[in-house]
């Protein structure tokens, strides 16, 4: 049909209501409608729409007007920013680049290379994972345990001039393909033979070229406040941000000593200092065995190792440092406190305790026989633990400080693989059921915003952790009633519940317990200063 107007006001108007009705038929990629809201900053949420095209937030508020190719009803939900896990262990990614283990926890951006450890060389393996692709957006930190291991070995001295030339070139290079800092693990080795001066050079690097510095400190159990001292005095010297990782305190010794490291944290934010802390809600951490050995005793690799047990006066003071540590650090003062969990050479080991291999070889449970085992334990190739070590005190006030985000700690898993700490399933959500919904120790917006907004700021991505428009659809649909995690130390292969969706970079990854198998994330350099 064909309208013809000789009244030139008529023509006019019904021009202008042709235009008003395109307008108030917007169409998106994805409508999300009648979400509740938390945007990530912190504000309370409220009911409202969300408007998606391609990768991109491109509209939010009252959409009822607009239409969607995709249109997912929000009712009774919570829409929040994808999570951000800013201490990922993401070794595991070409074996597992879907990230499935992270996706169905909300997370949609982590970023790997923690604790001292990194890829090398480092821009073409972010040339590799972008080749590959990958399920959820990854960035990575250059370790300072890689670099000297690179340039030194494990080798226990400090470097020579020239050889802190070399790691500081490497930390430059990393920088320049996009890493978004340094990562220290200063009591695994060869980071722990290295003094303050070495990583704070080192750090100087890292910060030149905008990047922050992450550290597993050189002790979190008796030596802790002198560690987190060292870290604060690394932030002063280096002009650098710092950020606490996983931090905890270790062994019944120290239990409620939080309080003194909060208030540290309080004091150097006090005079200009950008110190930030990340954190996982377990009271039971995880890690290699060879933590409860001196480092001086694997100085050289295993091969030196091998040599200093079977000499009998070295094997005593080796011995004398384990039980020290079984007595006053990881191992909690019980050798049911110190549980395998992933053992290559023993399986059966997996999910039982240091007192039940004792009972197995028919020795009775002392620290001396607990000793001799972790020594076994680590020639024929080491093994990964949980250690019942922590207080629940200590996790709920880190949990609660200002400055503390949300972090695994967590390697991406697949079910069958070991018996991991249940953290690598159920971090996020167990924040938003047992610590904001039963225990009340956050509110839910702080919470969010802790997983959010604040990783985002200390990476420094400006285009995620808030849900705003023009920020890339990174979003977490989960209902707070029911949100949970399931993984338990005895049973972790477990995903959580409560959270029916998952957006990726505008992608729907995860959807009512159908993972996607999508490869919607993205490979993040960090922008030049």
């Amino acid at each position: 049909m064909i309208f013809k107007f000789e009244n030139t006001a008529l023509c006019l108007l019904f021009s202008a209501l042709l235009l008003a009705g395109c307008a108030t038929q917007e169409n998106y990629d994805i409508l999300i409608k009648n979400g509740q809201i938390l945007d990530g900053s912190g504000r309370e949420s409220y009911v409202g729409d969300i408007g998606i095209n391609a990768d991109r937030i491109v509209a939010m508020g009252d959409l009822s007007d607009a239409v969607g190719r995709r249109e997912i009803n929000a009712s009774g939900l919570v829409v929040a920013p994808g999570f951000i896990d800013i201490h990922t262990h993401l070794d595991p990614i070409l074996e597992l680049p879907e990230c499935e283990s992270h996706i169905r926890q909300g997370v949609t951006t982590a970023l790997g290379g923690p604790d001292g450890s990194s890829p090398w060389p480092f821009g073409m393996y972010l040339d590799t994972l972008e080749q590959i692709g990958v399920g959820m957006n990854v960035g990575y930190l250059i370790g300072h345990n890689t670099v000297r291991r690179n340039v030194m070995g494990l080798d226990n001295r400090a470097p020579t001039g020239q050889e802190l030339e070399q790691m500081e070139a490497q930390v430059s290079q990393a920088m320049k393909e996009g890493a978004f800092g340094i990562s220290t693990g200063l009591k695994y080795l060869p980071g722990t033979f290295s003094e303050v001066n070495e990583v704070i050079a080192l750090s100087k690097v890292a910060s030149v070229e905008g990047g922050i510095y992450t550290s597993h400190l050189r002790e979190e159990g008796l030596g802790l406040l002198e560690s987190v001292e060292e870290a604060i005095i690394i932030s002063e010297k280096a002009d650098i941000p710092v950020v606490l990782t996983h931090h905890k305190v270790v062994g019944k010794p120290m239990w409620g000593k939080s309080k003194k490291t909060l208030a540290m944290v309080d004091s150097a934010r006090a005079k200009g200092l950008d110190i930030r802390i990340d954190q996982y809600p377990y009271d039971r951490s995880y890690t290699s065995i060879s933590i409860l050995i001196p480092g001086w005793a694997r100085a050289g690799g295993n091969d030196a190792f091998r040599e200093r047990v079977s000499n009998p006066r070295l094997r005593d003071s080796i011995s004398a440092g384990i039980i020290f540590n079984l007595i006053n650090d990881r191992g909690g003062a019980d050798l049911k406190r110190v549980q395998f969990a992933k053992v290559a050479w023993m399986p059966e080991l997996e999910g039982k305790t240091l007192e039940y291999w004792c009972d197995q070889k028919g020795l009775e449970p002392t620290m001396e026989n607990g000793a001799d085992l972790v020594i076994e334990a680590q020639l024929k190739g080491g093994a990964s633990c949980v250690f019942h070590a922590m207080d629940e005190g200590d996790v709920e006030r880190i949990l609660k400080h200002p400055q503390t985000m949300i972090a695994s700690d967590g390697r991406l898993v697949a079910p069958g693989m070991g018996h991991p700490h249940p953290r690598w399933y159920g971090t996020f959500p167990r924040v938003l059921g047992r610590y904001v919904r039963e225990k009340q120790v956050l509110s839910l917006s702080e919470a969010v915003h802790k997983m959010t907004a604040l990783p985002a700021a200390v990476m420094g991505l400006t285009d995620r952790g808030l849900l705003r428009e023009g920020m890339k659809a990174d979003i977490v649909l989960f209902d707070p009633a029911t949100v949970t995690d399931k993984a338990t130390f005895e049973s972790p292969h477990q995903y959580p519940e409560g959270i029916p969706l998952v957006i990726v970079n505008g992608q729907v990854s995860f959807e009512n317990g159908e993972f996607q198998h999508l490869k919607a994330g993205m490979v993040l350099r960090k922008p030049k200063p």
